[in-house]
């Protein structure tokens, strides 16, 4: 890791929920006045999206093992390593967008499921902010979470994290449940391998565990609201941790493990917000005395 140039990388499955905690960061750089280099994980997949299409479609032939976006053989984990390495050290490498709609894609003139060319992180920020599936990745050839200085996962229970994947792809773009049933099957190997140990890798761990009945995730109606839930904070080291002043201003909260927090999921970004500023604050103060 290094602190001349902090790298704070959120990690967390396809429907886990990042970008909620996406927006508590957001937050805390609008009132902190620090200018984040956002760089998304979806813009270092490997293929766009008529290539991952049909590569997904080769892996599968013969019975071979399947593709997924959650494995290496679908991701350019050497760049994104590599990305996080040279920013450490000088604030500075390579980035594009992965256009995931029209909307996103009109202002480039391309089509959507398309890459922007790379290009240089535009110079002055004071940290760079990584939201997507590998923020945490090791691999045989890469470990990723070396060059970052906090790892954040956000990990629901897996029937939560299905059912709000299975409503996302169905009501937002429009996939049968079969098909997306599928895509949750076909991944399974990567995510066993290359998504869930990273959560064993980070600094700090955000699971939302419903209150709710979620036994089948493939036929629930409805997505578990906050309110109908509990968020499991988890410390990997606990010891600058005030505890009593996070169980002070989260009403509801307890303590369930030393390292661990239980709060209101209504208070997740409350949550989020009083437990990362300091840290993100230390980071950014460390990185200007050098």
């Amino acid at each position: 890791m290094s602190q001349k140039h902090p790298v704070i990388a959120v990690t967390g499955s396809s429907g886990a929920g990042t970008s909620t905690v996406k927006n508590s960061f957001e937050h805390i750089f609008r009132r902190e006045t620090l200018t984040a280099a956002v760089v998304e994980g979806d813009s270092f997949h490997r293929y766009d999206r008529d290539g991952m299409k049909n590569a997904v479609a080769d892996s599968e032939k013969d019975g071979g093992h399947a593709i997924s976006h959650f494995g290496p053989e679908a991701n350019e984990f050497e760049k994104l390593e590599a990305l996080f390495k040279e920013y450490g050290e000088s604030g500075s490498g390579q980035v594009r967008l992965y256009l995931h709609n029209d909307e996103e894609a009109a202002p480039y003139q391309q089509k959507a499921g398309t890459f922007t060319p790379w290009s240089p992180i535009k110079p002055g920020s004071d940290l760079l902010f990584y939201e997507g599936l590998h923020g945490g990745v090791k691999s045989d050839s890469v470990d990723v979470t070396q060059y970052v200085d906090l790892l954040v996962g956000v990990t629901p229970i897996v029937n939560l994290e299905w059912i709000q994947k299975i409503h996302r792809d169905m009501n937002a773009r429009g996939y049968s449940a079969e098909a997306v049933t599928h895509t949750i099957l076909r991944r399974m190997h990567d995510y066993v391998h290359y998504i869930t140990p990273q959560f064993s890798r980070s600094h700090i761990n955000f699971q939302r565990v419903p209150t709710v009945d979620t036994s089948n995730p493939f036929i629930a109606r409805d997505i578990p609201t906050l309110d109908e839930s509990f968020v499991v904070i988890r410390f990997r080291d606990p010891k600058n941790v005030d505890f009593p002043y996070l169980l002070s201003m989260i009403h509801n909260s307890f303590m369930s493990r030393p390292n661990t927090i239980v709060v209101p999921g209504g208070k997740m970004g409350l949550a989020i917000e009083l437990v990362l500023t300091p840290l993100i604050l230390d980071l950014v103060r460390k990185s200007r005395s050098k």
